[in-house]
């Protein structure tokens, strides 16, 4: 019979060394949630607003792993900018207007620009957050000043076509017209708050984006239009 005593104390447990980050089994997978996460914070929040730890759980990961892949928070915002203009890019180069009749594909540029700024309000947000910093971010991406935007050589194209037919004036600069749209647009739905306040209107509203467009439609037609 054993003599009575005290129980053995149990074998303590080592802790677990803190090992490296390892990449996923499906890191392009983990990357598109970051961004996604990421898109949402900083369009939300803005750049100073935006928490690293808030991205990383939205995207169902740990912050290490943001690091890891984008380096820091300034890396994944300046990610984040680079992904929608990429996105912007591809869209206008499924725009199909080489060989459409100037002042229509002229319509149909506008429109699309109205339209896809519109749609995507994280754009706005994204933009005025970048512009508060003065383009420090995009300053300093590769990336965005190896992306090519097709909306102004579609633009390009449309008025050298048009002037060639005797429909549009000569000598008109494609990047002025350009930022002309992308203003009339950019302006109307980043300030859409306190304008539908200052002037009783609810902009948002369908009749009044219907208006916006057509209103666009015709200054930007009657600028680059022979009289």
């Amino acid at each position: 019979m054993k003599a009575p005593g005290r129980a053995a104390p149990k074998p303590r447990k080592r802790a677990a060394a803190s090992s490296p980050v390892r990449r996923t089994r499906d890191p392009e997978g983990m990357q598109r949630r970051i961004l996604r996460a990421a898109t949402s914070e900083f369009a939300t929040k803005g750049y100073g607003g935006a928490r690293v730890e808030r991205i990383s759980a939205a995207a169902g990961t740990v912050d290490r792993m943001l690091y890891y892949y984008f380096g820091s928070k300034e890396g994944l915002f300046r990610a984040v900018l680079e992904h929608v203009y990429e996105e912007l890019g591809a869209a206008e180069q499924r725009l199909q207007l080489t060989g459409a009749e100037p002042v229509a594909g002229m319509r149909a540029l506008i429109a699309f620009t109205w339209t896809y700024y519109l749609r995507h309000p994280e754009l706005i947000r994204l933009l005025n957050s970048e512009n508060l910093h003065r383009g420090e971010h995009v300053r300093h991406s590769k990336r965005v000043k190896s992306l090519s935007f097709p909306l102004l050589s579609i633009l390009a194209d449309l008025l050298k076509r048009g002037e060639a037919q005797g429909k549009f004036r000569a000598g008109i600069d494609p990047a002025q017209v350009y930022v002309t749209i992308a203003a009339l647009a950019y302006f109307y739905l980043s300030n859409r708050y306190t304008l539908s306040r200052f002037l009783g209107l609810d902009l948002m509203a369908a009749p009044q984006r219907k208006r916006w467009l057509e209103h666009i439609t015709a200054l930007v037609l009657g600028h680059v239009a022979l009289p």
